[in-house]
């Protein structure tokens, strides 16, 4: 289909580094606060209720987590195999 879609739990106080160099990414918060720095752009997303991010440039980023976070997560080319 040209995508993958995935829900993804992050624990509190979790602060995740990510480089998506081969994907594109979009993240809708389900619950919990949170936020996603691109220390490229410096630049800092606030994942609060209704929040749709949308990563299109292969962003490095830095997933913060205050709360328990619940997302909905877009991948393009969709993930496969061993990729987590």
């Amino acid at each position: 289909m040209g995508f993958s879609f995935h829900f993804t739990r992050v624990h509190p106080r979790a602060d995740l580094k990510m480089p998506y160099r081969n994907h594109l990414k979009a993240v809708y918060r389900i619950s919990g606060m949170g936020s996603i720095e691109d220390p490229q752009a410096d630049k800092v997303h606030v994942l609060g209720p209704g929040i749709i991010c949308a990563l299109d440039k292969h962003d490095a980023q830095l997933l913060s987590a205050e709360t328990e976070l619940v997302l909905a997560c877009v991948f393009v080319p969709p993930l496969a195999g061993s990729e987590v």
